[in-house]
């Protein structure tokens, strides 16, 4: 009996940790969502129909507006690697990696569609090129996101969702993070058996983070 006594206090200890840390979590966010909704179309008024010049803008911009003693940012846009979730596919470049934020690329020129998931963060999608479809259950009809619109999906909710071909968006996620990781991870392991590139996937996300807690960005 004290020994299960010890388990619950401590599980209760973990669980109110757990609360309170999500009461404060908004301390550690640097990007804002409505610069980053109009930043995202300055990228696209600044080079219309040419996906690789908007993200050139987009991580120029970040660059020269955050420094690196705020949040570190990857600025190497080579390294684009698949992400299976979901039962869709595309391919991401990860700008940003922290516990809290994550900032990338994510998209594919052959379209795909699939299940958003069930997230620990609020998710934004600011749609650079092409459209995505967007369903709920219960809605009889789709709603559609053409470039320069903003699709933010809420933390605890699921969706439906389709990218035309040549669809681009910046994604912009804020919450708690390695909570997703299972999601972007688990196709790996139940369909593609895609090792090299999750063992890709882990070890980018994972430098990126350690790179911002070592600056002090949670």
């Amino acid at each position: 009996l004290k020994k299960w006594a010890s388990r619950l206090v401590l599980l209760l200890m973990f669980i109110t940790t757990c609360v309170w840390l999500d009461t404060i979590k908004h301390r550690w966010y640097v990007f804002d969502t409505a610069t980053l909704h109009e930043l995202a179309q300055d990228a696209i008024a600044s080079s219309p129909n040419d996906t690789s010049g908007m993200i050139q803008h987009i991580v120029k911009n970040l660059t020269d507006t955050y420094p690196s003693t705020q949040i570190r940012l990857n600025p190497d846009s080579s390294e684009w690697v698949f992400n299976n979730a979901g039962g869709a596919m595309g391919a991401m470049y990860l700008i940003h990696a922290s516990i809290t934020e994550y900032l990338i690329i994510f998209g594919t020129p052959l379209g795909t569609e699939g299940h958003t998931g069930l997230l620990s963060a609020d998710d934004y999608f600011y749609i650079l090129a092409g459209e995505q479809w967007v369903f709920s259950p219960g809605d009889l009809e789709m709603t559609r996101y053409p470039p320069r619109s903003l699709h933010h999906h809420p933390r605890g909710t699921v969706k439906q969702y389709k990218m035309h071909e040549g669809c681009f968006a910046l994604e912009y996620a804020r919450g708690w993070i390695p909570p997703m990781m299972p999601f972007g991870f688990m196709d790996t392991f139940t369909s593609t058996l895609d090792f090299p590139t999750l063992y890709k996937t882990v070890r980018i996300t994972g430098r990126e983070m350690i790179r911002n807690l070592l600056i002090g960005k949670v």
